[in-house]
């Protein structure tokens, strides 16, 4: 399995030939991608949700099935695809066993409460989206998110460490200046490496092997 990084928070997730996009949100830079047999969108905020980018995907392989939260199925409209609504499901799609986990996104002040969706990918790969949902399980490969509104350094360090992966790499890293990701990350690097796991930091593009 191959996990590529785009900007922000969207990953695609490659598995025989069969891929797998995970929140195409409107900063991420997507290729023309075909074969996408199923999106993951963990909730409806722009940054996750971008309607164009879906349109796009859905045009290229209109096969495809889009997984979310009930308020991310309405959010999709009348856009002419297989919709499927989760809440701590289970669900196979090609080559993808996808396992949902959590309720809502994470407080950022005050706000109207947002669900959101964290996805297990082929018991392998963990991100939760917008929140700190724990995956209750063990993980090979976490997607962590590595900065936002709503959090700090010391949740993100105190979330990997009850997850306890092998790999970890920083997404929702958009709001980070260079020099801010340096002094984040030092922190959340020493968190993955006193559980025994390995950080990793990818650029736009590049891709996570033998995930």
């Amino acid at each position: 399995m191959k996990v590529t990084k785009y900007e922000h928070a969207c990953l695609v997730v490659e598995e025989n030939g069969e891929r797998l996009v995970i929140d195409p949100g409107m900063l991420a830079k997507l290729p023309e991608l075909e074969n996408v047999v199923a999106v993951v969108v963990t909730h409806v905020h722009p940054d996750h949700l971008h309607l164009p980018n879906l349109q796009a995907l859905v045009g290229a392989s209109p096969g495809l099935t889009i997984f979310g939260s009930d308020e991310v199925i309405a959010e999709l409209g009348e856009l002419d695809v297989k919709k499927v609504s989760v809440e701590n499901d289970m669900m196979t799609v090609g080559r993808f066993r996808l396992e949902f986990f959590g309720h809502d996104h994470a407080v950022i002040y005050q706000q109207v409460p947002c669900q959101n969706r964290g996805v297990l990918v082929n018991e392998t790969l963990y991100y939760p989206g917008d929140s700190f949902t724990l995956p209750e399980k063990p993980v090979q490969d976490l997607a962590f998110p590595a900065a936002g509104p709503w959090c700090k350094v010391s949740e993100v360090a105190d979330f990997i460490t009850a997850v306890k992966p092998q790999r970890a790499f920083p997404t929702h890293d958009a709001t980070l200046s260079e020099f801010g990701a340096s002094v984040n990350y030092r922190y959340i690097q020493q968190a993955i490496e006193a559980g025994g796991g390995e950080f990793v930091q990818l650029k736009p593009g590049e891709s996570l092997a033998d995930a």
